[in-house]
């Protein structure tokens, strides 16, 4: 890929970032609420989520689907509950095992909620079965536009075998195209609100 083509891909990027990010916004506070518990109930009938022993998670911020109950779903079913913490210097994220939301999370660079630095921390990649990955855009087939700092690609690259990749979004979030580079990550699946 030449320069010239690898900027016209990030700047596509950009304006795919602002345009989805600004409808999302857009959705009233109780829509959004509406629409995460509808979501959280597509994820928990899924066959990938039932059978996998652990989950790893994010606490979602701003406008993004609210990841809180699938996450205490998990914690009150025995799952083993993984939630990363971004290491700004290195440019990666790690991976904690999280017990107590209440007691294990402290805001993080960006003000996200992540696990305390004293959370027992996982180091192994195949330990990683189930993963719900965020992202600001989806494509139906799994294409996926991140926020841009390509924390999540470099996790997923790592992890073998490849885990189950799903994402969670509001349908608005779906888009017909992403423009992809051979560094950017597809998911498994994309769960709306919408049934189907």
């Amino acid at each position: 890929m030449t320069p010239a083509e690898s900027q016209s891909i990030r700047d596509a990027k950009a304006v795919l970032r602002a345009t989805v990010k600004a409808r999302r916004d857009a959705l009233p506070p109780a829509v959004r609420a509406e629409y995460s518990m509808r979501i959280t109930q597509r994820l928990l009938r899924l066959d990938s989520y039932r059978a996998t022993p652990s989950v790893l998670a994010y606490m979602s911020f701003g406008s993004e689907f609210d990841t809180r109950a699938l996450i205490e779903h998990a914690l009150a079913n025995g799952k083993q509950v993984l939630l990363p913490r971004v290491d700004q210097a290195a440019r990666a994220l790690t991976v904690h095992v999280v017990q107590d939301l209440a007691g294990d999370l402290q805001p993080g660079p960006w003000g996200i909620l992540e696990p305390r630095p004293d959370c027992t921390q996982k180091l192994q990649v195949y330990d990683f079965k189930w993963i719900l990955v965020p992202g600001l855009a989806f494509t139906p087939n799994g294409d996926r536009l991140g926020y841009g700092a390509g924390y999540y690609d470099r996790l997923i690259a790592q992890c073998t075998p490849k885990p189950a990749l799903v994402a969670a979004a509001f349908a608005l979030q779906v888009v017909d195209d992403i423009p992809m580079t051979a560094d950017d990550r597809r998911v498994d699946c994309v769960v709306t609100e919408l049934p189907g």
